[in-house]
């Protein structure tokens, strides 16, 4: 007979229950060192497939892929140093953005760069296109989070207005991760069984140490793959498959090791001096608010899975604000892209249950040292993607859920919290889908004016599934019933309001503070 408890509602947790290591709590450094080179490994696949995108298409070879490919790690590492110590103090990655990718092609494909004949002189110039668009979009980026209006248009933030950007921050790019295991299913389909074996299954199975079987599983995952990747492609498996699969699925083909260096330091304009022009840089911009919209919705998720309590506006602005400073660094070192809060590394901190702020400055390390240390950091890049793809399938659905656990502030009874929260989903998956394949089938977006600039403006924001379904939530759920009593409760903006101002709630301190007692010149609000 079923007991009285059994039928009383889950209550709701300001803070996730069940993390080992908060944001302000740490590991014992062996344990910790092993979790920040695990997060270093999981940020090495987008960075190596932005640059693998762009750089050919620039007119580089794989002396400058690798070239580009370890500034990027290097700034990333210095921004997630500045963005973890003085910036949202959350324990995210700031990496390579894909949102950055369309304006990069944008300037690519300009019509003045055609006259250059040489490979290499017009990869150069439009690298150095590419950084005066990146500090023109970084200065903007910075007057949003650092003047606080970011901060104003997040205190309207509702759990449920929220809960469709983190879900859509999840599976907003869908693309990257089963679509791409299909590339190589041998290697990827058993990266991802593994995955899950080891993550969920062997922890309760063998009652093995957590440490062993859940937070490890990645490093794992890969190490068994990787090598069976390996054995069928030293056995020939491959060898008469055609290109594109050998790309794929092979370990000896992505070019990194003979073409990085040993030992080199990225530097400052090390392309040349920057060139700026205007169409450029409002591409660039419009990429920028994208950045910030996905990077809210990973900031969200990674202060639930830290175990922290909800980000409050004036903290969230001052993430935004270094992360811009990420931006401009991103234009003077030149990455070709732009950075965001890698949502893999926010899904491995939910896999892992760990949390902790220190562990993801110890990957920052890793990833200063390996990009300094080419030819080491080249070995780990030359890891197949589909087992990136493979890892993706499970980290995305992670931040996708910690969208839905915001769900619990919500009455999921109300006809308004129903539309609100179905339309917003749908409408970001459908609208981004439709410009995505618009593009891809025709080699243009569906807004085609006399304005390319323009054009590319629309193409970067309506391409983002986070960005649209948060501009529907937002706008439905500030003016949707709004005077009307209950729409308070229902929304959840009653759960939030103790954190509308930072020092409302006494827990804030004890997370989101900033080290050696700067909030005395620096407060926040």
């Amino acid at each position: 007979m079923a007991k009285i408890d059994d039928f009383a509602p889950f209550p709701i947790k300001d803070q996730l229950p069940g993390v080992e290591y908060c944001v302000s709590s740490s590991p014992n450094w062996p344990e910790g060192i092993v979790q920040g080179f695990q997060h270093y490994i999981v940020m090495l696949g987008t960075t190596v497939i932005i640059p693998s995108i762009l750089v050919p298409l620039m007119g580089g070879g794989d002396v400058q892929k690798a070239e580009v490919i370890n500034t990027v790690l290097f700034v990333s590492g210095i921004n997630t140093l500045l963005q973890s110590l003085f910036g949202s103090r959350l324990p995210v990655v700031i990496g390579a953005s894909y949102a950055y990718v369309i304006p990069a092609l944008y300037i690519t494909f300009s019509y003045r760069f055609t006259y250059y004949l040489h490979p290499h002189l017009r990869f150069e110039e439009t690298m150095r296109a590419i950084q005066g668009a990146l500090i023109i979009a970084a200065i903007c980026h910075m007057v949003m989070g650092f003047f606080g209006l970011w901060r104003i248009l997040v205190r309207f933030l509702t759990p449920l207005s929220a809960a469709p950007l983190v879900i859509l921050t999840g599976i907003g790019l869908v693309v990257l991760a089963f679509p791409q295991l299909a590339r190589c299913v041998e290697i990827g389909l058993p990266a991802l069984i593994i995955l899950i074996i080891l993550s969920q299954y062997l922890p309760h199975l063998f009652k093995c140490k957590r440490s062993i079987c859940e937070q490890f599983a990645v490093l794992f995952t890969i190490a068994i793959v990787w090598a069976y990747a390996e054995i069928l492609t030293a056995a020939g498996a491959y060898d008469k498959r055609p290109d594109s699969t050998q790309l794929s699925c092979r370990t000896d083909r992505s070019g990194l090791i003979s073409a990085s260096p040993w030992v080199k330091i990225p530097y400052p304009l090390q392309w040349g001096r920057p060139s700026f022009h205007g169409s450029d840089a409002f591409a660039m911009m419009a990429a920028s608010y994208v950045a910030i919209v996905e990077t809210t919705g990973s900031l969200i998720a990674a202060s639930r899975f830290g175990s922290a309590t909800h980000i409050p506006p004036s903290v969230l602005s001052r993430g935004i604000g270094w992360q811009g400073i990420g931006v401009l660094l991103n234009g003077l070192f030149g990455t070709a892209t732009g950075s965001t809060a890698l949502v893999e590394n926010s899904g491995l901190l939910g896999l892992t249950k760990v949390g902790s702020r220190r562990v993801v400055q110890i990957s920052a390390g890793f990833m200063i040292f390996f990009s300094i240390f080419g030819k080491f950091g080249a070995v780990l890049a030359s890891i197949p993607l589909p087992i990136f793809a493979a890892l993706y399938c499970v980290l995305f659905a992670y931040v996708a859920s910690a969208g839905l656990g915001l769900l619990q502030f919500c009455n999921l009874n109300s006809f308004r919290t129903k539309f609100i929260l179905g339309f917003s989903i749908f409408i970001g998956l459908s609208v981004a889908q439709y410009f995505t394949e618009y593009l891809f089938i025709s080699g243009r977006g569906p807004v085609h004016t006399r304005t390319s600039a323009f054009n590319v403006i629309m193409q970067v924001i309506f391409s983002s599934a986070a960005t649209v379904g948060i501009m529907a939530a937002f706008l439905l759920d500030c003016t949707h019933s709004y005077g009307h009593d209950s729409v308070r409760r229902d929304s959840g903006r009653h759960w939030w309001e103790k954190f509308r101002v930072y020092y409302t709630d006494t827990r804030t301190d004890e997370f989101y503070a900033l080290p050696y007692n700067l909030n005395r010149f620096f407060p926040s609000f």
